[in-house]
């Protein structure tokens, strides 16, 4: 849930005009303002809060609040488990 609530906090910065519920069912096709500039905004925002690296490359996938969601999951899971396994 803290994932979620950090991620909420993300889109919030970038896209000021939607509210919480909105930013749950957020997309490229739902927010006429998520063009490449605020792609590449939103990315900078996340990596910044959640310490990770973005291939520039997976940022077309990257195309709502639910892939971004799921992309960080598997990251930071990841992470988790490359830790935990020296």
């Amino acid at each position: 849930m803290e994932l979620e609530n950090r991620l909420v906090c993300c889109f919030a910065s970038v896209f000021e005009d939607l509210t919480t519920e909105q930013i749950a069912q957020a997309s490229v096709k739902t927010v006429p303002t998520w063009d490449s500039l605020a792609a590449v905004t939103l990315m900078t925002v996340v990596e910044q809060e959640f310490g990770v690296e973005i291939n520039p490359l997976d940022l077309g996938d990257l195309n709502s609040y639910g892939a971004m969601k799921n992309y960080l999951e598997h990251r930071l899971n990841g992470r988790a488990t490359q830790r935990s396994n020296p």
